[in-house]
């Protein structure tokens, strides 16, 4: 996947807790895959508002997603499925033998 991809983030999230005054907080970090880039949190808060801020940008941005609620929204075909059916795109997509 690139960065350029339409309606798409990804970063890593790294997670730790750590105590401040005796009472345990979390903090995070994200980092992006496409450009190495890191930003720190010093608390949950900092880093939803970061994530919103960040879905509220790529948004203004890009043309409205496909509403998930929709009938049929998230659902692809698979190439290896000869039916033709769908199945949810994420969940399940894996292929086993058993």
């Amino acid at each position: 996947m690139t960065a350029e991809q339409p309606g798409y983030l990804a970063y890593l999230l790294r997670l730790w807790q750590v105590n401040d005054d005796g009472k345990p907080v979390w903090r995070a970090s994200l980092e992006s895959p496409h450009t190495g880039e890191r930003h720190g949190f010093a608390n949950l808060e900092r880093l939803f508002a970061f994530l919103e801020e960040k879905t509220v940008e790529l948004a203004q941005r890009e043309e409205p997603a496909k509403d998930i609620n929709e009938p049929g929204a998230g659902l692809q075909r698979h190439p290896d499925n000869s039916q033709g059916t769908l199945s949810e795109s994420g969940i399940g997509a894996g292929h086993s033998d058993q």
